[in-house]
């Protein structure tokens, strides 16, 4: 696996291999993200149905429309959410690196609950 820089629409730090597919087209894709340790994604949704499963770390997960630490799963390794489209959720690591893996349909877009989260916006 090739990792680098994930798209803006994503926090700072995380990175992204590709696996299968082209994310940024329309058609399916997998896609793994590194999330570094203490790194938060805020509540946000996509377009269209994705399955998350956990490769390696703590990963925690909430649905809603703010992050809210009391409110998430913890997952582990082999841990998955089959996501529907259109539901706001969020996602940090529970201490330590974490890889998921993503499987969805293209082209992947991120619409943040609060729009002022979104750090494709920021300068």
């Amino acid at each position: 696996m090739k990792w680098g820089p994930a798209p803006p629409m994503l926090p700072k730090g995380v990175q992204i291999a590709v696996l299968a597919g082209d994310p940024g087209k329309k058609g399916p894709f997998v896609v793994r993200l590194k999330i570094p340790p203490g790194l938060k994604v805020p509540a946000h949704q996509h377009p269209t149905d994705k399955v998350v499963t956990v490769i390696s770390g703590d990963f925690r997960f909430g649905m809603g429309d703010k992050l809210d630490e009391s409110k998430a799963e913890k997952l582990g390794p082999g841990g998955f959410v089959d996501l529907p489209a259109n539901m706001n959720h969020f996602a940090f690591s529970g201490g330590g690196e974490v890889i998921v893996q993503i499987n969805s349909e293209g082209p992947f877009v991120i619409k943040y609950a609060n729009p002022a989260d979104d750090p494709s916006k920021k300068s």
